[in-house]
């Protein structure tokens, strides 16, 4: 008799995920629930994942790979991750997924919502389905706000400055979220500026790509106006029941890259 088929639902610490978990929970009690851990995360990542266990009442298992991060920026020659090589998301959390998997049969659950056009990832391996309930059943993002504040769990900390999850150094922060990163986080801010310094053979690499951190943040109250102008002028802004998604909006408008969506449902 084969192994029964496995169900799988990576949480991200984000939104998306996290209203689907919530959306399956009571109808898939096969349902296994991983965090793909980086040790790279802000603290109301860790803080949000208790909150949704706790509340959905779920065990949450966190993978890890075997080195760290710091490990592979060695290896890919002190060169920091970026939009065009992602290396931080096969390393520290597509091949960790994929050995959790392994060679069993799954269906992957994808926070993928109707409103948005792409995919997320989808595995090569052949012994893994994606499946997409949110875009099946229409689901959209003011769906997803609703599911969150009806189960209880609400949306996390972080939510009040920046609407994806990832490391604290992920390359796919908007400028404001790197100014209030600086604000909530300055050590992890400082890291991050670490990082971009200091290379034995005198390279200088930009989170950011067009400037660095520290140029960026002497820009801090040009970024902070421009992101509040926007604010005051979006159609939600005032109104308590739509400010974050009025956040969500004006930050996405200010964007330019998908995120990588292993990382940031």
């Amino acid at each position: 008799m084969g192994r029964k088929k496995r169900h799988v639902l990576g949480l991200s610490g984000g939104k998306d995920s996290t209203a689907l978990a919530v959306h399956l929970h009571r109808r898939a009690p096969d349902l296994e629930y991983f965090f793909c851990d980086t040790g790279k995360e802000l603290p109301e990542t860790y803080e949000y994942l208790d909150r949704i266990r706790a509340r959905l009442g779920i065990e949450i298992q966190y993978l890890s790979a075997k080195r760290g991060f710091d490990h592979w920026l060695q290896v890919y020659g002190g060169f920091l991750p970026s939009a065009r090589m992602r290396w931080c998301t096969k390393q520290l959390k597509i091949i960790p997924f994929e050995k959790f998997v392994g060679d069993d049969e799954t269906v992957s659950y994808i926070a993928i919502r109707a409103d948005e056009d792409r995919d997320g990832y989808i595995s090569r391996k052949s012994n893994i389905t994606p499946v997409f309930p949110f875009k099946e059943e229409g689901i959209r993002k003011g769906d997803v706000f609703r599911i969150l504040e009806e189960s209880g769990i609400g949306l996390p900390e972080y939510y009040r400055w920046r609407t994806r999850s990832g490391c604290f150094f992920c390359f796919f922060q908007r400028k404001y979220e790197w100014v209030r990163l600086a604000e909530e986080h300055p050590e992890r801010f400082q890291d991050a500026v670490d990082y971009e310094q200091e290379h034995e053979d005198g390279r200088q690499f930009f989170w950011n790509q067009d400037e660095s951190l520290l140029d960026l943040l002497a820009r801090r109250d040009e970024i902070v106006d421009d992101h509040r102008s926007a604010m005051e002028q979006h159609p939600s802004h005032g109104s308590d029941g739509t400010l974050l998604s009025a956040l969500d909006a004006v930050l996405e408008a200010d964007d330019e890259n998908a995120p990588c969506l292993m990382c940031a449902l």
